[in-house]
This record gives C-alpha cells, structure tokens and sequence, in this order.
C-alpha cells in the first residue's frame, strides 16, 4: 500500500493526520519536507492533483509570509512556488499521497476522503475532538 504524507511532526494537524493513516494498518512513507523539501516538479503535482491553487498551498500562520511580501497579489505562482522552495516552512502541511488521490489534509479528517483502507479502531485528535468510533465509523 503506497501511502505517502509531506509530514511536519511539530504540527498537531500533520501528526493527527499521520495518527489516521496508521489507524488503518498502514506505515506511510513519511517526508519530513522541512529536512527534505520537494522539487517543484513534485510540489507543483502535489498542489495539482489536490485540485487547490498556489496560494491555497501557502501557510501564513508561523512563516515569514507577511515579511517576503507573499500577500501581493501581483506575484504569480511561479514567484510563490520559487518562495516556497526557499522556505519550505512556507508550504502548508500535511499533503497526503495514496492510490485514491492527493489532498493538503487541514483538517486531518480530510484523509479520510482519501485512505483506501478502513480505521480499525476508535480515534480522538490531540485536542480531544472525537474522529472515529469504536466501530471504526467516522463520527458526524
């Protein structure tokens, strides 16, 4: 099962999403993007086969966003994607890879759309919000 997530483990979001695809029985590929950030020929996919635009791609929130003059809305993609290979904090997490598609999962539960195998246990989010039910069911 080729699971791969673009993984940041000091966000809550990634490691919930991380926490998901294990509740399924599969060890992902994990890529710590910080350490090992992708080309643009994989970011721009990344980004492509989600159905999101660059900007929907860009984390502002902990990022030097603001101070390199990202929120000109003159700047193309190309200019935002060459920002995001600079500064890789920029590109926004955890985009998740399976054989049903691509998605940047905020919120984690958006995996779920993607995951090709079932949860097999109950799961609750770091900050206690209930995902998953014993029944291995996503809970509404």
């Amino acid at each position: 099962m080729n699971i791969t997530i673009y993984h940041n483990p000091d966000c809550g979001t990634s490691r919930n999403t991380l926490a998901l695809i294990r509740n399924t029985g599969v060890e992902p590929e994990i890529i710590e993007y910080l350490k090992h950030p992708p080309s643009l020929a994989t970011l721009t996919t990344l980004i492509s086969d989600a159905g999101i635009t660059v900007r929907d791609a860009i984390r502002q929130k902990g990022t030097p966003y603001v101070e390199l003059g990202l929120d000109a809305t003159h700047l193309t993609d190309v200019q935002l994607l060459d920002a995001m290979l600079v500064h890789p904090i920029l590109i926004n997490r955890p985009f998740v890879v399976t054989p049903n598609g691509t998605r940047l999962c905020r919120p984690s539960e958006l995996v779920l759309d993607i995951l090709p195998l079932p949860q097999k246990a109950a799961f609750t989010k770091e900050d206690g919000e209930a995902v998953i039910n014993a029944e291995g069911q996503r809970v509404k």
